[in-house]
């Protein structure tokens, strides 16, 4: 999606050693695309059988599906690590033990950007728009018209569209 796009780019411009995980083995060579260096198909891990502590292999994440995927991401963190989350296209739910965080340390971070208060969305802007500014996930923007919309919708609904969409609203407008 759009937001671990964007996290993948910030991460593998910052130095860090990028793993994507994803459900699309197709999608591999557009997440090595934005800087990923390893990628994760989703089918090969077994979700039904996840224990409260795996091989410690993440030092941090960046969650956007929620459910098992949190869970399986929480039991497989380093000493300290942390994991961000910031969606829960899978599942809202969360079924996991104590144990990663009294274990390890391990530390769940929920992302809640509709709530941050202004002089810290401020200073994350102006990241946002110098060091960290995304370069590879900008490139992938679509601009589409207005009446072009329906469309583009079920082409989403489909798992057709990835990056950015931008609608140019104006005169088209009218015709509908």
């Amino acid at each position: 999606g759009g937001v671990g796009s964007v996290a993948i780019d910030i991460l593998a411009k910052l130095g860090y050693h990028v793993v994507a995980l994803t459900g699309k083995e197709k999608e591999s060579d557009y997440l090595r695309s934005l800087g990923a260096a390893e990628i994760v198909l989703r089918q090969s891990i077994d979700l039904t059988k996840i224990r409260p502590l795996e091989k410690a292999t993440w030092a941090g994440a960046v969650d956007n599906l929620g459910g098992d995927v949190l869970a399986w991401m929480l039991a497989n963190m380093k000493q300290s690590g942390t994991v961000a989350s910031i969606g829960l296209a899978a599942d809202a739910r969360l079924n996991t033990t104590v144990l990663p965080f009294i274990l390890r340390g391990v530390q769940l971070l929920g992302v809640n950007s509709s709530e941050c208060p202004m002089p810290l969305r401020q200073k994350l802007w102006d990241r946002l728009a110098n060091e960290w500014r995304p370069t590879r996930a900008q490139a992938k923007v679509v601009t589409i018209d207005f009446a072009d919309l329906p469309t583009h919708f079920d082409a989403f609904l489909k798992g057709m569209v990835r990056g950015r969409t931008v609608v140019r609203v104006g005169a088209d407008i009218a015709g509908l």
